[in-house]
């Protein structure tokens, strides 16, 4: 005779046939495209920024703009200074510009790829996209 535990084992290593679905993706809401490309070019953005203030630090901490300058006065005899141009304050100021940018061109980018998609859609009749339960 078996016991409820052997019954039970025996239930749950049958396998119940796995379910597809085919489903078509004809429509892409305008503002939640819009709001989607907003969200992923503020990550950019901070991304961007940090990386600048990084490689910004590594450069100035290891003399790279020393010895650039350095080379700048040996070519050109006498130049101007780039720690001045290449200070913290203005890459900083130009990744911050650079990154806003970027955040509108993103964003309206999400917001043409929509719509294009939208009128595309009409001709195409859309995307199937396939989806199993298991």
């Amino acid at each position: 005779m078996s016991s409820v535990a052997e019954k039970l084992a025996r239930k749950s290593s049958k396998r119940a046939p796995a379910k597809q679905v085919r489903l078509r993706l004809v429509y892409v809401d305008f503002w939640s495209a819009v709001k989607l490309s907003f969200l992923v070019a503020v990550c950019l953005a901070v991304v961007s920024i940090v990386a600048t203030f990084l490689v910004w630090t590594v450069l100035n901490s290891t003399d790279v703009f020393a010895k650039l300058n350095e080379l700048v006065k040996d070519v050109a005899g006498t130049g101007g200074d780039l720690s001045s141009i290449l200070s913290l304050g203005n890459v900083m100021g130009f990744a911050v510009v650079a990154a806003l940018l970027n955040l509108v061109v993103t964003t309206a980018l999400g917001a043409i790829v929509a719509v294009l998609y939208n009128l595309s859609v009409k001709i195409t009749g859309g995307i199937l996209v396939g989806f199993t339960n298991n």
